[in-house]
């Protein structure tokens, strides 16, 4: 079972196990507030993708398609996060992005289902 949540959220006992997965620290979160069991941040989109997407709508499809692809050259971390969903059962992706439906949390999940 994988879940998808913003890490401002507060952590609950069914998140399961907690990994982040944006390539910078959330703004504003103490390591020890954020109650993470791994940060994977090799798995989040490259730094120029993520600078152009910038959480704009527009570019929701584009960004979908190029992160996708940056997935899909970089299977080993996708098999890592798999490993980590059968080991644990339950695992919760956190993402720091104000926009819930256009953020790598979404592809990443369903990259993840796909594989």
């Amino acid at each position: 079972m994988i879940y998808i949540k913003r890490i401002y959220e507060p952590p609950e006992k069914k998140d399961g196990y907690r990994i982040l997965i944006d390539r910078l620290w959330p703004r504003g979160i103490a390591k020890q507030e954020a109650k993470i069991d791994v940060w994977v941040k090799e798995i989040a989109p490259s730094t120029e993708l993520r600078k152009w997407f910038n959480h704009d709508a527009v570019k929701w499809k584009e960004f979908k398609e190029k992160y996708q692809k940056e997935l899909k050259n970089n299977l080993e971390l996708v098999h890592q996060i798999k490993a980590l969903e059968k080991e644990n059962k339950t695992i919760t992706l956190l993402f720091a992005a104000k926009e819930t439906e256009y953020n790598n949390a979404q592809v990443l999940i369903d990259v993840l289902k796909e594989n």
